[in-house]
């Protein structure tokens, strides 16, 4: 079977799918459908003149691998045109609590929820557990070396087609972030409490930092020099 034989029938399968399908995935349903047999270079090839087809400015759509697979996704330049279709679907977002705990799992992962508690500092349960419900993490296995044998998490397939990845490799490096998207630390006021009034010469006093780092008080430079 010739290339232009094959094409139209991983389109549709790609098309039909609900989820991203590998090569292999593909390769085996073509076999199944198709009378010859069909190799996963024949695949490879189909699928390469399917991508270069959609390239095309003409449409609005393309096929690309994300999430482990190939599957039809629309082009971003119209994001906001298929979110007005979509209404509410497109303005669900993760809380705070479970991006950050979602983040540690996918740069620490495998993680225990004990390891994962102890890095953000409050119990992850309920944050876990909708993380598990959305299919962006999975349980991989225990902890054999840990007491008790605790259950490891890890990212799902799901979470790389849902960032739009194929590995957690392919996840931005922490020094490759810009630190103006960081996010900044919550700073906790403590509440005011009664203090003295400082004096008129300890309110005009100020620190400053010698050339060879110590620091000083201005107001002794002053009674220096007054000397």
């Amino acid at each position: 079977m010739g290339i232009a034989d094959l094409v139209p029938h991983i389109e549709a399968l790609i098309f039909a799918s609900d989820k991203p399908l590998s090569t292999a995935e593909i390769t085996e349903l073509a076999d199944n459908i198709l009378e010859e047999k069909i190799t996963a270079g024949q695949v490879e090839n189909a699928i390469g003149a399917i991508v270069e087809k959609y390239h095309s400015g003409f449409y609005p759509f393309e096929v690309k691998m994300t999430g482990g697979g190939w599957q039809f996704l629309t082009k971003q330049e119209f994001h906001k045109t298929v979110a007005l279709l979509n209404g509410d679907k497109f303005l669900k977002r993760l809380s705070a609590a479970a991006l950050e705990t979602l983040a540690i799992i996918a740069y620490k992962q495998p993680i225990t929820k004990g390891e994962i508690e102890a890095i953000r500092g409050v119990n992850c349960d309920y944050t876990v557990q909708r993380l598990l419900e959305k299919e962006l993490i999975v349980i991989s296995g225990r902890n054999e070396h840990s007491p008790g044998q605790p259950l490891l998490y890890s990212t799902s397939r799901n979470f790389m087609d849902y960032f739009g990845i194929n590995s957690p490799e392919e996840l931005p490096k922490l020094k490759e972030i810009n630190p103006e998207d960081a996010v900044e630390p919550t700073i906790i006021k403590t509440p005011p409490f009664e203090t003295e009034q400082p004096s008129e010469d300890s309110a005009t006093a100020e620190l400053s930092v010698t050339e060879a780092g110590e620091l000083i008080s201005n107001s002794d430079n002053d009674s220096t020099e007054e000397n």
